[in-house]
Parts: structure tokens; C-alpha cells; sequence
């Protein structure tokens, strides 16, 4: 005659995928004061299970229904999972780990999300610890024996080989091996190799993941960039008015907070306090105060562009100006149109176009410039604008036209975007943007920096949305913006320097310049391509798609 036999404690440590079929009651009261044991802010879902032998001592966990932690597993810091998620035996979370639903960790894999600086100054026991985090997709196995490192991006549906070591970001679908791990194949494609398939009909790139890594690093990307009293583009420059911005921007962007080296009283009062109360301008620290114009708005230099970035930086801290720009706020109609007369349009397109955008700028925090001084803007720009090109200036033999391209952007982003007026003739300016996007001086392999993509992207975002191109939509040229933004968006991420950030073009450091730039421009490229929805940010300060709140 057969008996039943009930697994002991032990065995459902070791088995625990049998604990929600065959646990006594009993056990699973058990099972219940083990979890309501487990220290720090923890939450538990439904059917779970943690081994008794584990040894969980998390800062904060989640863990989803249908999921366990098996013998001997070692957790500590902060774990998040998805349902039906599996540690077992053995396994080793530290640090900061998120993971997706469905995942499996094989046993004795590690999974480390912090890392030990190493500074010659002091023994490595004596070094600080930072932490980038390590994020998994949904519907990945990792095999046993893996080793993951800090800072890693693992897409979805992934299958990692025993005995491999993680050290870099891998898409979906990708089976990879080795040490480090490389990728062997898509895993949709049999045994035909990651040369099987075009990116046509692979998953898009993972902007998620993309958005989720950058918003793990961005508080260490701040802190990289605060040189103890101000904030610098990147270690070892000099302090700006300009990076302080960047920092605002970045933090609100990715964390919907202020950087947190300052209040946000003290971020307001730098930033405020900076602005020279005679001639509403903000000059570079250290530098003299600018001259109060008389005769209209001439500013030039960082000047002319913290109207812009300390304006916005203030918007998104809540604050404003706590001065008017003299210039602006004196300017006639009539000496605005001489001043529009006299700009460079032939030799410097893009020099007019961000006089234009201070102007504008100033206009829009000052509140009440002098009666008719928009109006007169915007009407001599409209009976300005060349009827082929859609745009202000004439391209050069020497420079293409990058000058009348990047001078739109400035111009149209500080007037028509800024004030939510319609531009003229966008389908001439989407031909004129997207003939200049060819140009392989400025777009080929490796050639493009932060500018010259900007002034592509908002220009076509910009006029696509009159022409009904954008956000995937079946407008003016819309099949190749997309497939311009697409490119734009497979060389751009992998161009992400771990724990600091973009660098602003080739043969530059990381940034926050580059930084804050280049995720405006992943927005821009991601909602040509209709999937800006992934990213879960959207630029609210000087890259802002819409139109300015009314003051």
C-alpha cells in the first residue's frame, strides 16, 4: 500500500516551485511569519515564497505574486520584481535590482547592482560605494553561475548561458554567452544568427529600458558634475551658469525633482540672484555685470543665452525673473524691425536666429514688452520667409546649409514654437531639413553632435505636426522622417557613458550639456518614430514641445 509523504521544510527550501501545491497548513502559516520577519520595507504578493535558509535583509523589496526566493539566496539593498520571478539556490542580489516578470536566475548567479570605487587615495575597504542599479526585462532567463555587473540594461525576452559575466546593456531577444557576454543571436531566429534578421522586423529599440537605466544614474551624473560649491559640464571645467541650468533641467526630466546638492529655495535664489538688476541680463559667474542698453536689445555671448536656460530653470523650480530684461522691455516696434534688418542673414543665419530666440524670450518673461513689438516680430518674419526653403537666410557653398538650418531652429523655436504660432510653408522647410539631413559633413558615421541633430529634429517635429507627419501619423514625408528618427535613435544610445552621461559630440567628454541635450533629442526622434510614450519623460524647460505656459 503507497503512503503519502509530506516534503519537509527543507525540501521546499530547495524546491519552492512545489510550496503552492503541496505545503501544509501548517507550513504555510509558517511561511506567512517568515515573510512578516523579513526587515526593511518589504511587500510580499500573493503565493510567494522565501526560503527559510535564505538570508533576505533588503533595504526595500517587492516582491510580485507567484514568485520565490530559494535556499541559501543572499538579498540585500533594494530588489523589485514582476510576478512569476524565481531566485534560486544560491543566488546573490545586492544593491539595486529591478526585474520585469517572469525571470529566472539560475543558481549560484549574482546579480550586483553597486560597485566599490577605487581611488588611489585610500584601501579599497576604505572606498565609498556607488550604484547605477541593474534592470531586467520581462521574459528573461539567466543561467546559473551568470555574473551581472552594475549598471546593466538586460531587454526582454533575453536567454543568458551559464557561467557568463554581464558587463554591457543587451537588447531583446538577445541569447548571449561568454566572459564578457556577447551576443550569439536573436533568440526568434533558430539557429540562423543575429545576421538573420533586419531591424525591421526585430523589436524596436528598448527606450524604455533606455529611459529606466538613465533615470537609476542621473542623481550620480549631478553629483559627478558639483565641484563641492557650483555646478560644472563635467569634472575638472569651470563653473557655469549654464551647468547649473543643465542640472535643473536634468533632475526635472528624469527625476521630477531638484538636484539635490541645493534646496530648492537655494537653486531659485543662485539662479535669481545672478541676474543683474539694471539690465535684466544674467552674465557668466565672475564676469562684470552687462551694460544696460538704452537703445534696444544687442546682448551677446552667455548673456544672450541664459535668457533662455536660467528663464526655464527658474519656470521648472516654480520661480521666475525676478527683473525684466531692459532691452526687450524698451524696444520699439520700430526698433525691433531695424534690428531684424540689420541681423546677418547672409553670413550668419544661425547668429540672427538666436538673436531672435533671446528676444523672443526676454518678450515672454518680461510679460509686457512695448505695445506691438510681438506683433511686428512675427510679421516680418512671415513676409520674410523664403517660399522654397521655408526659412530665413541662403545656404553656402562652404557650409551647405547648416547656418540656415540651425538658425531656423533657434528663430522658430524662441517664436513660432514658443508663442504657439503655425510656421509658413512646413512642407518646404521639412524638404530644405531633410535634403540637409544627407549632408555627410555633418550626418555622417560618427560625425553628428548635439546641435546639428536638435536642428533636424524640432524642425521636422515642428512642421510635422502642422503636415500631419508627426508622432507616426501618415503626413508629409512621413515614412522618411521616421526612418530618419529611427537611424538617429539606433546611433545615439549606445553613445550613453555609463554613470555620466552623453558627451556633447565626437571628441568630447560626457556632460551635462551633452546630457541634457541629448535626451530632449531622444524625445524629439522617439515621437517622430510615434513611441514617445516609452520613455515616460517629456522636456518641460528650454526643449519643451509645446508652447509656453501664458504668463
Amino acid at each position: 500500500m503507497a503512503h503519502s509523504h509530506q516534503p519537509s521544510d527543507r525540501h521546499f527550501d530547495h524546491c519552492p516551485w512545489l510550496f503552492a501545491e503541496e505545503a501544509s497548513e501548517e507550513q504555510r502559516a509558517a511561511q506567512r511569519e517568515r515573510q512578516a520577519e523579513i526587515d526593511g520595507d518589504s511587500e510580499i504578493g500573493e503565493r510567494c515564497f522565501v526560503a527559510g535558509s535564505a538570508a533576505v535583509f533588503p533595504d526595500r523589496l517587492r516582491l510580485g505574486d507567484d514568485s520565490y526566493i530559494a535556499a541559501h539566496a543572499y538579498v540585500t539593498g533594494e530588489l523589485t520584481t514582476g510576478a512569476d520571478c524565481t531566485l534560486n539556490p544560491f543566488t546573490t542580489v545586492r544593491g539595486t535590482v529591478a526585474l520585469g516578470a517572469g525571470v529566472r536566475v539560475g543558481a549560484h548567479t549574482s546579480l550586483l547592482g553597486f560597485n566599490h570605487l577605487m581611488a588611489p587615495d585610500r584601501p579599497v575597504f576604505r572606498q565609498p560605494l556607488s550604484s547605477r542599479g541593474i534592470t531586467v526585462g520581462d521574459d528573461v532567463w539567466i543561467g546559473s553561475h551568470v555574473v551581472v555587473v552594475d549598471g546593466v540594461t538586460i531587454g526582454d525576452h533575453c536567454v543568458i548561458g551559464a557561467g557568463s559575466v554581464v558587463t554591457r546593456d543587451l537588447p531583446p531577444w538577445t541569447v548571449a554567452a561568454g566572459n564578457p557576454a556577447r551576443a550569439l543571436r536573436d533568440r526568434r531566429d533558430g539557429g540562423r544568427g543575429a545576421a538573420g534578421r533586419g531591424r525591421a522586423d526585430k523589436d524596436p529599440l528598448p527606450l524604455r529600458g533606455f529611459a529606466d537605466m538613465a533615470r537609476t544614474q542621473a542623481a550620480e551624473i549631478l553629483a559627478r558634475c558639483w565641484d563641492g560649491e557650483r555646478y560644472v559640464d563635467r569634472p575638472g571645467a569651470q563653473a557655469t551658469v549654464r551647468a547649473h541650468c543643465d542640472a535643473v533641467e536634468i533632475a526635472d526630466l528624469l527625476l521630477g525633482a531638484v538636484p539635490g546638492q541645493l534646496t530648492a529655495d537655494a537653486h531659485i535664489e543662485r539662479l535669481a540672484s545672478a541676474q543683474d538688476a539694471v539690465s535684466g541680463l544674467v552674465p557668466e559667474w565672475g564676469d562684470p555685470a552687462p551694460v544696460a542698453e538704452t537703445d534696444g536689445f544687442t546682448g551677446e555671448g552667455p548673456a544672450l543665452y541664459h535668457v533662455l536656460s536660467v528663464g526655464y530653470a527658474l519656470d521648472l523650480l516654480g520661480s521666475s525673473f525676478p527683473h525684466p530684461v531692459r532691452g526687450v522691455r524698451d524696444m520699439t516696434a520700430r526698433q525691433l524691425v531695424a534690428r531684424l534688418e540689420a541681423l546677418p542673414w547672409r553670413s550668419g543665419a544661425w547668429e540672427a536666429g538666436a538673436w531672435i530666440d533671446a528676444w523672443a524670450t526676454a518678450a515672454h518673461w518680461n510679460g509686457a514688452p512695448e505695445p506691438g513689438s510681438v506683433e511686428a516680430l512675427f510679421g516680418w518674419l512671415l513676409t520674410r520667409a523664403d517660399p522654397w526653403s521655408g526659412m530665413w537666410g541662403e545656404p553656402s557653398a562652404r557650409e551647405g546649409r547648416l547656418q540656415v538650418v540651425n538658425g531656423y531652429y533657434r528663430l522658430t523655436r524662441g517664436s513660432f514654437a514658443q508663442y504657439g504660432v503655425p510656421v509658413p510653408h512646413p512642407e518646404r522647410v521639412v524638404d530644405a531639413v531633410l535634403d540637409h539631413a544627407r549632408d555627410v559633413r555633418y550626418f555622417g558615421a560618427g560625425q553628428e553632435n548635439a546641435c546639428n541633430v536638435l536642428d533636424v529634429a524640432h524642425p521636422l517635429w515642428l512642421c510635422g505636426r502642422q503636415s500631419g507627419a508627426g508622432a507616426g501619423g501618415d503626413g508629409y514625408r512621413a515614412g522618411e522622417i521616421r526612418a530618419w528618427a529611427e537611424r538617429q535613435l539606433s546611433a545615439t544610445l549606445p553613445r550613453w557613458r555609463s554613470g555620466e552621461g552623453f558627451a556633447f559630440g565626437p571628441g568630447t567628454s560626457p556632460g551635462l550639456q551633452g546630457t541634457e541635450m541629448w535626451l530632449a533629442i531622444i524625445w524629439y526622434l522617439a515621437d517622430l518614430a510615434g513611441r514617445s510614450p516609452e520613455l515616460g519623460y517629456r522636456p518641460l524647460g528650454v526643449h519643451r514641445p509645446e508652447a509656453a505656459r501664458a504668463r
